[in-house]
């Protein structure tokens, strides 16, 4: 289980969070909803080691790892997706896939790992030798889940996943983290597009201006009337 206790990111003198508290278990997806600059990406790159916390703790499976580095917290089964996909165009579809399995967690299951992105991700099956330059948005960011898919995590943070994706792709984006899901991985995505995240996570939290203001069931959330008229359009 992934946990962060009371975690506060400042820039200077600029809050970004305090004290936001949250879990993610194992098959469960759990989205973080709030608005443009409320603090959900600072957050994530905390949790992933990208960017300093300057208080709080992050605990992988009962074991902390506050300011580890990036390469550490990989290791300790927390893999990450950033808003910008971070994709090596330069590189052919199965490049791209095999750096992914560079952890020494997933070395020896670098073959079992490749034939699960694949089976999750037929396109990419079908577009192995594939530069990635040559690729739409949609199918860059299934490189960039199957990507971090290959490095075995225990859970997987996404940055804005649906960011600049066409309504067709998103819902097959979508049904695939469920599919993960369905694999024992927790996924734990923070996003805007409210409607389509809260209806294939479990649980969900409200990040306003840097803090916690709501945490409940996705389904909870999805009919609150507040929840409704600040991120799904309307009651």
């Amino acid at each position: 289980m992934l946990e962060s206790r009371n975690l506060s990111v400042f820039y200077g003198r600029h809050r970004a969070v305090e004290n936001v508290s949250i879990t993610v278990s194992a098959s469960e997806i759990v989205v973080m909803l709030g608005a443009n600059g409320a603090g959900k990406s600072t957050f994530l790159r905390a949790i992933a080691g990208q960017t300093p916390s300057q208080g709080g703790t992050v605990l992988m499976d009962g074991a902390e790892i506050t300011h580890h580095p990036p390469h550490e917290i990989v290791e300790a089964g927390i893999a990450t997706v950033p808003e910008d996909r971070g994709v090596f165009a330069e590189l052919t579809v199965h490049e791209n896939l095999t750096l992914g399995a560079h952890p020494r967690r997933a070395r020896p299951h670098e073959a079992a790992n490749l034939e699960r992105v694949l089976t999750l991700f037929p396109r990419l099956a079908e577009r192995r030798k594939q530069l990635v330059r040559t690729m739409s948005g949609g199918e860059r960011q299934m490189v960039a889940v199957g990507r971090a898919m290959m490095s075995a995590p225990s859970i997987l943070l996404l940055d804005e996943p649906s960011l600049g994706l066409s309504p067709l792709l998103c819902g097959e984006l979508f049904r695939t983290l469920r599919r993960i899901k369905d694999t024992g991985v927790g996924i734990f995505l923070v996003e805007q597009n409210a409607k389509q995240s809260l209806a294939i996570a479990d649980r969900g939290y409200l990040l306003d201006n840097g803090h916690i203001v709501g945490s409940d069931t996705a389904e909870a959330l999805s009919k609150d009337e507040k929840v409704q008229t600040a991120y799904l359009g309307g009651g």
